[in-house]
């Protein structure tokens, strides 16, 4: 089994930018692969980007050069790193992890931007 906790949403205005943290309750080097994703009101929940095992990361392409996606395998963090952000970016932020084939999600944290 493994818990996930989201921190670091807020307000912020567009241009800005926000990290956001992912905290295991096991090491993230167990899971398969580990994602975010993200659920704007009025939405279905849509990737935004993926790290697999072997460290290769996946981009929707809304985000690419925008959003970093790391981890910290010491700290069992994982990362998501939002720049020049948009207002539709605003959502609802989930980090993501697959263990033996079942899904694990935190409970999710609000990013919205505006001005």
């Amino acid at each position: 089994q493994a818990q996930l906790v989201e921190l670091g949403g807020g307000l912020v205005q567009p241009g800005g930018s926000l990290r956001l943290s992912c905290v295991a309750s096991r090491s993230i080097s167990s899971f398969d692969v580990m994602g975010w994703y993200r659920q704007a009101p009025g939405k279905e929940r849509e990737l935004v980007a993926l790290i697999g095992s072997d460290g290769t990361t996946v981009y929707v392409d809304s985000v690419k050069g925008r959003f970093t996606f790391s981890t910290d395998n010491a700290k069992n963090m994982v990362y998501l790193q939002m720049n020049s952000l948009k207002p539709e970016d605003t959502a609802v932020y989930y980090c993501n992890a697959y263990l033996y084939g079942i899904a694990y999600w935190g409970q999710g944290t609000q990013v919205t931007v505006s001005s």
